[in-house]
Formats: C-alpha cells, sequence, structure tokens
C-alpha cells in the first residue's frame, strides 16, 4: 500500500500538536512528582550528581545512629562515675566517724560498711554499659565520624568493676580499723581514688564534646545536601501549573489549526465534485 501523503499545512500542525502533548506529558509528571528532574533523560548532569548527593546524605544518616549510639556509651560511663563518686564520698564520710570514734566496736561496724561501698562501686561500674559496650568496665569505643571511617574518636575504657584494683586502688578495710593508721590509709586511698574519677570524667566530657559537635556537623551536612539535591531535581508547582494550562490552551489552538488545515485540503475535493 502507498504511503499516506499529507499536506505541508497538515503536517505542521500535526508536529505542533505532538510536540505539544509530550510537552503536557512531562509538566504532568513533573506536578505529580514534583521534581523536574525524574531520570538521566530529563538532565543528566543534574541527575547523577544530585545522585551523589543523595548517597552522601543517606551515608551520613547512617552515621548519625553510630555517633548517638555512642553519645550514650559515654553518658551511661559518666553517669557511673557520677554515682561512684557519690559512693566515695560516702566511704570518706565513714572513715571520718571512725577517726572520730574511740570504740573498736564502732570502728569494726564503720569498716564492714566500708567494704559493702566498695562491693557497691564494682557492682555499679558494672551496670554502667549501654548496648555492651562500657567504658567503666575496661572496653573501647570507637566511633566514626565521617563516612570513610577515615575520621574516628577512640575512647579506651577503664576497669572500675574492682575498687580494690587499679585505677582505684582502694583496699578493703585493714584490721577492721582498730588503728588511726589503718583508717587514715584508708583515707588517703579514697583522695587518690577521687582523683582519678575526676580525670576520668573530665576525659569523657571532652570526648562527649566532640562527638556531640560532630554530629550537630554532621546534622548540618546532611541538610546542605539535601538542599542541594532540591535544587537541582526539584520542581517550581507553581510555574509547572502555568506552563501546563499554556500547554493545554496552545494544545486547543493546534487542534483547531490542523482542523482548519484538513478543511483546506477537504476544498481541493470540492472542486472535483463539482
Amino acid at each position: 500500500m502507498s504511503d499516506i501523503v499529507l499536506s505541508a499545512a497538515v503536517r505542521s500542525n500535526l508536529l505542533q500538536l505532538q510536540q505539544t502533548s509530550e510537552l503536557i506529558g512531562k509538566t504532568q509528571t513533573r506536578l505529580a512528582t514534583g521534581k523536574k528532574v525524574n531520570t538521566a533523560l530529563d538532565n543528566a548532569i543534574n541527575f547523577f550528581t544530585a545522585q551523589g548527593l543523595s548517597t552522601r546524605a543517606n551515608n551520613l544518616n547512617g552515621l548519625l545512629d553510630s555517633m548517638s549510639n555512642g553519645i550514650n556509651t559515654i553518658q551511661a560511663a559518666n553517669n557511673g562515675i557520677s554515682s561512684i563518686t557519690k559512693l566515695v564520698q560516702s566511704a570518706q564520710a565513714l572513715v571520718s566517724q571512725a577517726m572520730q570514734a574511740n570504740n573498736t566496736t564502732t570502728q569494726a561496724t564503720l569498716a564492714a560498711q566500708f567494704d559493702s561501698l566498695l562491693t557497691q562501686i564494682g557492682q555499679l561500674a558494672g551496670d554502667s554499659g549501654f548496648n555492651g559496650v562500657n567504658l567503666l568496665g575496661g572496653n573501647t569505643l570507637t566511633i566514626n565520624l565521617n563516612e570513610t571511617s577515615t575520621s574516628t574518636i577512640s575512647i579506651t575504657g577503664v576497669s572500675y568493676t574492682n575498687a580494690q584494683a587499679a585505677p582505684l586502688s582502694i583496699a578493703t578495710a585493714a584490721n577492721n580499723w582498730a588503728t588511726a593508721t589503718d583508717i587514715q590509709a584508708a583515707g588517703t586511698a579514697l583522695s587518690a581514688a577521687l582523683t582519678s574519677l575526676q580525670a576520668e570524667s573530665q576525659t569523657l566530657s571532652s570526648s562527649l564534646s566532640t562527638v556531640q559537635i560532630r554530629q550537630d556537623f554532621t546534622k548540618s551536612m546532611i541538610n546542605t545536601l539535601q538542599a542541594g539535591v532540591d535544587s537541582l531535581t526539584l520542581a517550581d508547582t507553581n510555574e509547572e501549573g502555568a506552563n501546563l494550562l499554556a500547554l493545554q490552551t496552545r494544545q486547543q489552538l493546534s487542534s483547531t489549526a490542523l482542523s482548519l488545515a484538513s478543511q483546506a485540503d477537504q476544498n481541493v475535493l470540492r472542486l472535483f465534485q463539482g
């Protein structure tokens, strides 16, 4: 069968109508998705750039969970140190009472309470972990601060689970505190233990501050990356709505023009019919 031949006017108007229909389809897709770039065909540079920014934002989002766990682990250890400090201060009060007592029975009772506090210190330290990591139980915590793991912070824990061992080194009440020397030795050990606790608390606080700063930085970076993705891909719905209205008007005009062009061809046919 021979090809159908269209007049130049009909073909031109038909082409305009097809192009307008295609533009309407694209505009409707932008309005439906809210994006001006949905595939690489829309804008290859913007599409792949936005994809890279989005991938990095997702990776950083994953780091936020790790940072949050790290912060909670440090805070749990710091809470433990605060409570252990109170126990040590309670032990100091017992030492002070024993120094003032002149009764060996009273001193022995206070010595027993002192030893009980040492046990509580160890147990409290053992309960100061978070998500399986206990910085007061000798564990080490490593937190990744960027998506390539080239920036990390490592926190080496201490073991307070045995108050009699280093770094606390608080020995049990010797001779039931029968002599002033035994009581003074306990007081000296408690003072040194408080110094150790304060130093460890400062170390944890410094590490906590660093991680929190990086967490805030990471959140800001994620927002910046997402804003970059949006600027590359999001459509202006007001503009697209106006475009759709204009295209629909053009489509109606193209349909009318196509109809007029067809009528012109029909007039030629009427000449032969006359």
